[in-house]
């Protein structure tokens, strides 16, 4: 269980996220995933990173119960830090990160594959941001580099999920195959990729993120802002106490961390 970094071939290293049963993460974990993602691309052997999880999905955002049974604000503090550290070394990696997505990707799951570089995913996969429903806000700007933005946004206010065929549709994943051909599928564009020039790579990656036309971490930041604003108004405890006045997109799988 954790986080975990692996070099299957030449010039690719897969960073493996593994937090049964939900992949929720605590606040640690968060940051070691960050730790492992920073790592592998500062690695000069390597040309590509593959992030992927183990078991039912690929992140079902922060670990909720872990801020519930914290006093204070220290959780919920150390869960925005943890997810912006993670996101900005999956952003910032020198190298490309391929996000290998399975099952839910959900709230910080959506931050983790909306700054990677590349996403492949299975026939399974779902996106989504449920934050409405958890008395959070937070990681709009990363489902914005998913979908147009008045899709972002009608999903963002209503809670509900795209498949990853919608989002292969509209450009924004490489590919979609079975579940069983996921790890594969990723590790072949990996390796198409890691087949560059290593330091032509770095440098490609840096141009491209320099290029941009939103700065995802000062956005992101800015987000976060308004979610600390719900907790200290209350609204916060009491939306996510119920999970949303509907019980909210996948209250069954974020009840069993």
């Amino acid at each position: 269980m954790g986080v975990s970094t692996s070099v299957p071939d030449e010039g690719v290293a897969v960073v493996t996220v593994d937090f049964p049963p939900v992949n929720a993460l605590p606040v640690q974990g968060w940051y070691d995933l960050a730790a492992a993602v920073r790592a592998a691309g500062a690695d000069p052997r390597v040309c590509c990173v593959v992030l992927t999880a183990e078991g039912r999905g690929f992140n079902a955002g922060v670990d909720i119960k872990e801020i519930q049974r914290t006093a204070g604000h220290d959780a919920l503090l150390g869960a925005n830090r943890g997810c912006y550290e993670a996101f900005a070394a999956v952003y910032d990696c020198e190298v490309p990160v391929v996000a290998a997505v399975h099952g839910f990707c959900l709230g910080g799951g959506i931050g983790l594959a909306g700054n990677a570089d590349a996403i492949v995913a299975s026939e399974d996969a779902t996106f989504g941001l449920p934050e409405l429903d958890r008395g959070a806000l937070g990681a709009a700007t990363h489902l914005a580099r998913l979908v147009p933005q008045q899709l972002m946004r009608t999903l963002y206010y209503t809670s509900r999920t795209v498949t990853a065929e919608e989002l292969h549709r509209h450009g924004s994943v490489w590919r979609v195959v079975p579940r069983e051909r996921l790890l594969d599928a990723a590790l072949d564009l990996a390796r198409e990729i890691a087949a560059k020039d290593g330091q032509l790579i770095r440098l490609a990656k840096a141009a491209i993120n320099g290029i941009d036309p939103v700065d995802v971490r000062r956005s992101y930041r800015f987000e976060q802002g308004f979610t600390f604003e719900a907790n200290l108004s209350g609204v916060a405890d009491r939306v996510r106490d119920t999970f949303g006045e509907d019980g909210a997109v996948d209250k069954s799988e974020e009840e069993r961390t």
